[in-house]
């Protein structure tokens, strides 16, 4: 058994074009666009309630270990073998 309600919501502006705009590039009604928009965000909400986070961990890195300048050196070896790659197709 389907339970219909009636109600009013009051819709800003742009949510509510947005809406119009989705109903007219589907051919719906607004209120078939709207309960399709509702029902994928009650969906979605329920799935990832959560933000997602990731745990630190320690990188075993010894007292003095400066990340920026293992960085530099990454980008430095980098830019060797592109210049390497383009000097092969001369």
């Amino acid at each position: 058994m389907m339970l219909h309600m009636r109600t009013t919501v009051t819709l800003d502006d742009d949510v509510a074009a947005a809406v119009q705009r989705l109903a007219s590039e589907r051919g719906q009604s607004f209120k078939a666009a709207l309960n399709t928009l509702l029902r994928t965000g009650l969906a979605t909400e329920t799935v990832s309630s959560r933000p997602y986070e990731m745990p630190a961990r320690p990188m075993g890195l010894r007292p003095g270990i400066d990340l920026g300048k293992a960085l530099r050196l990454a980008g430095d070896l980098e830019d060797e073998e592109t210049l390497r790659k383009l000097q092969l197709r001369k």
